[in-house]
């Protein structure tokens, strides 16, 4: 077994309140520095930034799980991660097809762009990706494991956009991989203020929309190998 650091939640420069310094080179960059062997790219209601930044961290040594960070019909942000292309795509369709025609104010959002390796936009997401889908956490969460992904409810602490603030509970039905708590939470504060969360096991992620926070909270992981694999049989057997 080997000590591998992982960031599970990081925005590129695709998410509408992610900055556009967050290019797909910036995030890895930033990464090596800070010693981070994992991360989850995981923009709001979209993979397509993914695959680039999937490409140049296993040139630079980083496992990089693609996914989003998907808005359910509740208002309740999920974690949706992959291990490989063909359910990253899959993903993609399900997201394209539940997306609602609102159009983005860029004025108001900022710019939802996808760049290449040397930075050169190639694809403008004209609809507002922080819609809610034309889905319910349910289905969402059915769909992931359909895919094999693993689904974790995001910050699960904050106001506004965490499961316990939007529905009050975890349903019992909801099959959670882990639960994620944000970079301001403590295990020990979540369970002293969610008693019947006591024993679940729980993600501290960064979150991050600006390079100089990528890495501010993360998550070790004791693995055989540094690969998608391992960190769902890791998270099963947790």
């Amino acid at each position: 077994m080997k000590s591998y650091r992982a960031d599970l939640h990081i925005h590129s420069l695709l998410s509408p309140c992610g900055s556009l310094d967050m290019s797909p080179t910036r995030i890895i960059r930033e990464a090596k520095e800070r010693k981070i062997d994992i991360i989850a790219v995981a923009d709001h209601n979209s993979t397509r930034q993914a695959g680039l930044i999937k490409k140049l961290g296993k040139e630079a040594g980083i496992t990089v799980l693609t996914g989003a960070e998907v808005n359910t019909r509740e208002e309740v942000h999920c974690l949706c991660l992959f291990g490989n292309d063909e359910a990253t795509n899959a993903f993609q369709q399900f997201l394209d097809d539940r997306l609602p025609d609102e159009e983005n104010d860029v004025v108001i959002f900022g710019d939802q762009v996808v760049v290449d390796e040397n930075e050169h936009i190639v694809y403008t997401e004209d609809r507002l990706l922080i819609s809610a889908l034309h889905a319910g956490i349910t289905e969402v969460e059915a769909v992931v494991h359909k895919l094999n992904g693993l689904f974790i409810p995001a910050h699960i602490d904050r106001p506004f956009s965490g499961i316990l603030d939007r529905l009050g509970f975890i349903p019992e039905n909801l099959q959670c991989d882990a639960l994620e708590i944000s970079y301001r939470m403590s295990e020990t504060e979540i369970c002293r203020n969610y008693p019947e969360l006591c024993g679940k096991y729980f993600l501290r992620s960064s979150d991050a929309h600006y390079p100089k926070d990528i890495g501010r909270a993360t998550t070790v992981f004791e693995l055989e190998e540094n690969s998608f694999e391992a960190i769902r049989a890791y998270l099963k057997n947790k």
